[in-house]
């Protein structure tokens, strides 16, 4: 195995003695259907290769590994999904972010793959950072919403590139793990959801297929500047909040 510096799963104490890390990438993800064209891991696959390819940007980062499950319970009625709880996945957070910080890590972005861990997210980082004042926290809970003020106009060709599995998934998936997808199988559904407020499903109320959206549409060029604009991204903010000492109000 070819050592990865930015991976800490890779470092020995010796490394991490000679040069520490002063900022902690942590990456989300799920284990559930993306249909039959992407493979069960898209969330962690995907949050992981983000988080490696900022951390390469960003001096002093490292990557931890990726939590490969999450709240996955609303697609269990598509194989094959693993799944914690809510309570499972905030305490699973909540004790990464207490052990980063009895390590002396203080700055910490958190980058999530999938929906389910959005709310976890929140109520973990929220109550680590009332614990501990002294931490920064910064996350990135829905990457795939990020992305449309970054891009060109009339970029993604059905509905927005959204869709679980759907033309923006795809595309990224191309884009960064291709020998494992099989757009040859790529279907979806476009759900009528309301233009207001915010339904709460059980996926299979919205497809019968596994997948939303319009996977046919995605493509592997469409990928590679959705990685470039939103790898460009964070990496101007976190470098933002390095220049800020991640101080953001009265004593910024």
């Amino acid at each position: 195995m070819e050592k990865n510096p930015r991976l800490i799963q890779h470092l020995t104490a010796a490394d991490y003695t000679a040069d520490p890390f002063r900022m902690v990438i942590l990456p989300l993800g799920s284990l559930e259907s993306h249909g039959g064209h992407l493979p069960f891991g898209t969330d962690a696959l995907t949050a992981a290769a983000l988080a490696d390819a900022v951390a390469a940007e960003i001096p002093g980062a490292a990557v931890l590994p990726v939590v490969p499950y999450g709240v996955s319970e609303h697609y269990r009625e598509f194989p094959f999904t693993i799944s914690l709880s809510f309570q499972t996945e905030i305490t699973i957070i909540t004790d990464i972010l207490e052990s980063l910080h009895r390590e002396g890590i203080r700055r910490v972005f958190i980058l999530n793959g999938h929906d389910g861990n959005i709310a976890p997210i929140e109520v973990a980082a929220r109550t680590v950072k009332v614990r501990h004042p002294e931490m920064r926290i910064i996350a990135l809970g829905a990457w795939w919403e990020s992305l449309a003020p970054l891009l060109p106009d009339g970029f993604f060709e059905v509905w927005g590139g959204l869709g679980h599995g759907g033309e923006g998934e795809m595309s990224i998936g191309l884009a960064l793990f291709e020998e494992l997808c099989q757009p040859e199988h790529a279907e979806g559904r476009v759900p009528d959801l309301p233009a207001f407020g915010e339904l709460k499903w059980c996926f299979s109320e919205l497809t019968d297929c596994g997948a939303t959206g319009d996977p046919t549409k995605g493509s592997r060029e469409k990928g590679m500047k959705m990685k470039e604009v939103l790898v460009g991204a964070i990496v101007s903010m976190l470098n933002d909040a390095m220049e800020r000492d991640w101080n953001y109000g009265l004593n910024g």
